[in-house]
């Protein structure tokens, strides 16, 4: 059938035509538009609660994007990671890709030997002084040499005294008159003059003087000078020669100063020397000297050693064993443990694929373990490789180091107040922003979040990055910071 129609009526079916397609565009415009909307407020079937720039943590965004303080996306903070868990979470396989390897905290045996290296010298305190106690001249050697060994009694040169002759004239004068007093005020004119006791009683056996004295060695060593020629001359108190004992030698090892505190004198060691292998030498610790050698950071252990057929030389290299206590002590690798300048840390690795640092107190290390005298329980797992990076993370995302004292050390510090530890974000005249651990008494979980100062004057001397312990209350105008001191930061 066909219509008959106006040209005005055909222009009226043509404007509804228009009208019904832009009215389906549109619907479909809007359905694809509201199929196509993000939902801000989850990711990858997870809540997010916000969004942070890494780099300024304490402030947050309801929406993805590029971070106003610096030309990177911020980062979104989901539900599960902010539900009162302590720590940080990390994708497992992201924690693969780093070479995250975890140790745990276990009590042992601390291999705590300490070893030296050394060389042998002479004993300064075995040196005999050989002097002329009255002028006179040489009249014969006995061709020694400095470094000569010899033994005591051991003649070194033969002395002509004039002085000595006639005073022994005297004394035998005297002693003929046969007046004790006198024969004993020329002997003892004898001995103030220097004449040895041997040389008075050989004057008194043969009844002549003897006016050459023969010099020798009070006691056995090695000369190490000798200042006699014959035909000198010498004064009176001149030295003649000196003479270092070799029955015992000094063993000077140099030590770390780090180790200072586990040396006294009187201590046992042992030494070994490549001159004679598979043989042990015994000794002890006579003196620790007060210097340390700026150059090499160490002072030196004065060991006394026997030097039985004086076999040990000076100059000889020698190794040093102080000895080992082999005490029990809770132990972590050493590559695990982070020292920051300002305090001692250990990468917590917690159930759930979590991530804390821990604040510990260390003590001695030895067979690539340390000691850890504080902060730490038997069985705590900890990060021994990767943890610089975790650390890393964990510091721009503002998670709090757990503290010696514990995990969680938030308590009424008195009736309706709450104290925990924290730090600080920003402070605003009467507010300061902290990120505080879990308060437990009121159910809070580890955030962020801003108190009021009862004292303006709290914050003075403090400043953004500061770990702090606080106290406050729930006053009617908001929660209430009503004491504020440092906690040390990291």
């Amino acid at each position: 059938m066909t219509l008959d129609l106006s040209p005005r009526a055909r222009l009226g079916l043509a404007a509804a035509a228009l009208v019904l397609v832009a009215g389906v565009i549109g619907y479909g415009a809007a359905s694809l538009g509201q199929r196509e909307a993000p939902v801000p407020a989850a990711e990858n079937g997870r809540k997010v609660l916000y969004w942070y720039d890494p780099m300024v943590p304490s402030q947050h965004f309801d929406k993805p994007g590029k971070s106003p303080f610096m030309d990177m996306q911020l980062v979104p903070r989901y539900a599960d990671e902010a539900a009162g868990a302590a720590g940080m979470a990390i994708d497992p396989s992201r924690v693969q890709r780093l070479g995250v390897r975890l140790a745990t905290a276990e009590t042992g045996t601390l291999a705590n030997t300490l070893t030296a290296t050394g060389t042998i010298d002479f004993n300064q305190r075995d040196v005999a002084v050989v002097q002329a106690r009255s002028g006179g001249f040489v009249s014969r050697v006995y061709a020694r040499a400095p470094g000569d060994v010899i033994g005591a009694g051991a003649p070194l040169a033969d002395l002509l005294v004039p002085e000595w002759a006639g005073a022994q004239n005297e004394y035998l004068a005297l002693r003929r008159t046969g007046d004790p007093a006198l024969a004993r005020a020329g002997r003892q004119r004898l001995a103030l003059l220097g004449m040895p006791a041997g040389t008075i009683a050989a004057v008194e056996r043969s009844g002549r003087p003897h006016n050459v004295v023969t010099v020798s060695s009070p006691s056995g060593g090695v000369i190490k000078t000798l200042g006699v020629r014959a035909g000198m001359s010498l004064a009176a108190g001149q030295t003649l020669a000196e003479i270092n004992g070799l029955g015992t030698v000094w063993l000077n090892a140099a030590v770390p100063e780090a180790l200072a505190g586990r040396l006294r004198p009187g201590q046992s060691v042992g030494a070994t020397l490549a001159a004679f292998p598979g043989e042990r030498f015994a000794g002890r610790v006579s003196a620790i000297l007060p210097d340390v050698q700026a150059e090499t950071r160490t002072f030196t252990v004065r060991i006394e050693l026997p030097n039985r057929g004086g076999r040990l030389r000076p100059g000889m290299f020698a190794s040093v064993d102080f000895g080992s206590d082999g005490r029990s002590a809770l132990l972590v690798p050493s590559e695990a443990v982070i020292r920051t300048g300002t305090r001692t840390l250990v990468m917590l690795a917690l159930p759930g694929g979590r991530y804390q640092p821990a604040e510990v107190r260390t003590g001695a290390e030895g067979g690539g373990r340390t000691e850890i005298l504080a902060g730490l329980a038997p069985g705590e797992k900890v990060v021994a490789s990767g943890q610089f990076l975790i650390d890393s993370e964990a510091s721009l995302a503002g998670i709090a180091a757990r503290p010696i004292a514990g995990a969680a050390p938030a308590a009424p510090a008195q009736p309706g107040g709450y104290e925990t530890v924290g730090r600080i974000d920003r402070i605003e005249g009467g507010s300061i922003t902290l990120s505080h651990q879990p308060v437990p008494a009121l159910q809070w979980p580890a955030m962020t979040m801003t108190f009021r100062l009862a004292d303006p004057a709290l914050a003075r001397g403090f400043k953004a990055g500061d770990r702090v312990r606080f106290r406050f209350d729930q006053a009617r105008e908001g929660p209430t910071v009503r004491s504020l001191a440092r906690e040390g930061g990291r």
